[in-house]
């Protein structure tokens, strides 16, 4: 069969594509070797979000006894909670189904493989079009240390319907912090054990260490600085064998989860074409494309920015380089949270990054505990710090902890794209009582 355009991949990016391209006309095929929606609907945002929620209103619940409320007998059935999120997860595949059938779009079930640059092999069908996008996400990283295997991947946490007594992540990164937060929540001793010197390296360092203050303080051990060397198994678990400052250290646990990142899926078949792949994932230019000509590739796969909404933005620009239209996507500003209790969100520049680049800037910070809605809300634990350019009064970055933060970062991603200043946040109108008004307070103090 001959198309306008063949997708890999039925991921967030990979789908948001194909509707989009099919909407402007073109003759799509979405080739997709498992469940439509990616490892964001299936095994990752998606189904992770679910269990953060879960987990938050059994927080919120024992906070309401602690605050002398009646709330009843409360029962913690984590069995429920899988349900709950298999059922969302359910209906969401179901939409996106829907969604390719009523755009028009052929979605072809199975494992996909380059012939030539612009002919794919699925099975014993062939498919052809003058352009292709490789849209196959990605997966859990390994760890080369004696035992590994013992280690779950967050893929079969996600499908265990039963709670571990202790479980030791290894990796303080975003996976790892949301499942230790859902965990905990339930009662299960966590320790996180981590390479760097602080959790959620990404993260701005105020930020992150006021996550890990408020993780201890719940019974979360945090351990930082350490590097996993083995594991073992033992008569009362799996024993996780760390260094830390010159010491070799143990944490016994019933279950291991390794979360020490993702890399790249690359599809079968690359070699017949002039696709470069590089240590980061396959090489790319502002439009997506790589060095083969008509050939894109979106999302995990590039190793750009390994976010849901990232491959959704690539997606974009890519189709719009493929129609020959302008694209005003600004790929730099792109924000991202991490879904515990509190919740951390952050677009742009670190404190860090920008004395790296000998860049020129103002840092101002608000707490959430001079906010009235979330004095209110009971969710005082919470900061803003936001970052400014010195000469042109525009944020350059700015990074929150606390209620509600991955909402509230889109306002401030939104001024940025718009190339507004931080006095234009500073007077506009926020509602009050409202979590937005802890932006305005920190817009003001410059």
């Amino acid at each position: 069969m001959t198309y306008d355009l063949i997708i890999i991949g039925g991921g967030p990016g990979g789908y948001e594509m194909a509707a989009a391209a099919a909407a402007a006309g073109l003759k799509v095929a979405l080739v997709e070797r498992d469940h439509l929606g990616g490892t964001c609907l299936n095994r990752g945002c998606i189904p992770t979000k679910a269990l953060c929620r879960s987990a938050e209103v059994v927080s919120t619940v024992r906070q309401a006894q602690a605050w002398g409320v009646t709330t009843g007998e409360m029962t913690v059935d984590y069995a429920a909670a899988v349900a709950r999120k298999d059922q969302v997860v359910s209906q969401l595949r179901d939409g996106v189904s829907t969604l390719m059938q009523q755009g028009g779009v052929t979605v072809v079930q199975g494992e996909a493989r380059f012939v030539d640059a612009h002919t794919i092999g699925v099975g014993d069908d062939t498919l052809t079009a003058p352009h292709v996008v490789i849209a196959t996400g990605s997966a859990p990283r390994g760890l080369p240390i004696e035992g590994a295997e013992l280690a779950i991947s967050s893929d079969e946490l996600l499908a265990a319907t039963t709670l571990p007594g202790r479980l030791c992540v290894v990796g303080g990164g975003v996976i790892g912090m949301e499942f230790a937060g859902i965990f905990a929540a339930y009662g299960v001793d966590v320790t996180v054990v981590e390479y760097c010197k602080e959790i959620l390296p990404p993260f701005d360092k105020d930020i992150a260490k006021r996550l890990r203050s408020v993780m201890s303080k719940r019974g979360v051990k945090m351990v930082t600085q350490a590097a996993v060397k083995s594991l073992t198994r033992s008569d009362d678990g799996i024993v996780v064998a760390y260094d830390a400052k010159g010491k070799e250290i143990t944490v016994t646990a019933d279950a291991v989860l390794l979360s020490v990142g993702r890399q790249p899926v690359l599809p079968a078949g690359l070699e017949h074409t002039a696709v470069e792949v590089t240590r980061r994932g396959i090489a790319v230019d502002e439009h997506m494309l790589t060095r083969e000509p008509g050939v894109y590739a979106i999302g995990d796969v590039n190793g750009l920015c390994m976010l849901a909404h990232a491959a959704s933005a690539q997606g974009m620009v890519a189709l719009h380089h493929i129609l020959g239209k302008p694209c005003n996507i600004d790929l730099s500003i792109i924000p991202s949270a991490v879904f515990t209790t509190p919740e951390l969100a952050m677009v742009g520049l670190t404190e860090e990054q920008c004395a790296e680049q000998n860049r020129e800037v103002e840092v101002k910070k608000s707490f959430f505990r001079s906010n009235g809605k979330a004095l209110a809300m009971g969710e005082t634990d919470g900061l803003v710090k936001m970052i400014v350019d010195s000469a042109t009064r525009q944020i350059v970055g700015c990074h929150i902890c606390g209620a509600h933060a991955a909402d509230l970062i889109q306002e401030v991603s939104m001024t940025m794209c718009c190339g507004a200043t931080v006095d234009d946040m500073a007077s506009a109108i926020h509602g009050h009582p409202t979590l937005s008004e802890v932006l305005q307070a920190v817009a003001r103090q410059f």
